[in-house]
C-alpha cells in the first residue's frame, strides 16, 4: 500500500503546487476546468482565497491518505470506503467554498 500513499501524496503535492502557483498570478484565476474566471473586485485578495482553499485541500487530502499505510494488500477492507468517504466530502467542501469565495469577490 506503499505505493497507492506515494501516487495520493503526487496528487496532494500537485494541490499545493496550484495553490501556490495561484497565490502568485496577477489576474483573476479559475477553478472550475473550462469556465472563465470571475471579474472580482479585489484580484490579490481574491487570488490568495483561492490559494489558501488549495493548500489547505492538499493538506486534508494527504491527512486522508495517511490509512494507506496502515491498511493491508486485502482490498476488501472496509477503511477503503471511509478514505473515498473523505474525497467526496473533501471535493463538495472545496466546490461549496469556492463558491462563497465567488460571491464575496465577485465584481
Amino acid at each position: 500500500m506503499i505505493i497507492a500513499f506515494v501516487i495520493w501524496s503526487a496528487v496532494a503535492a500537485l494541490f499545493l503546487g496550484i495553490g501556490i502557483g495561484v497565490r502568485n498570478a496577477k489576474e483573476a484565476v479559475g477553478f472550475f476546468s473550462f469556465v472563465k474566471p470571475p471579474v472580482v473586485t479585489d484580484v490579490s485578495r481574491y487570488n490568495h482565497s483561492v490559494s489558501t482553499l488549495w493548500i489547505i485541500a492538499a493538506v486534508i487530502l494527504e491527512m486522508t491518505g495517511v490509512p494507506f499505510l496502515f491498511l493491508e494488500q486485502n482490498q476488501n477492507s472496509p477503511m477503503y470506503i471511509f478514505v473515498l468517504f473523505g474525497v467526496i466530502v473533501l471535493v463538495l467542501g472545496m466546490m461549496i467554498a469556492y463558491l462563497k469565495i465567488e460571491a464575496k469577490y465577485k465584481a
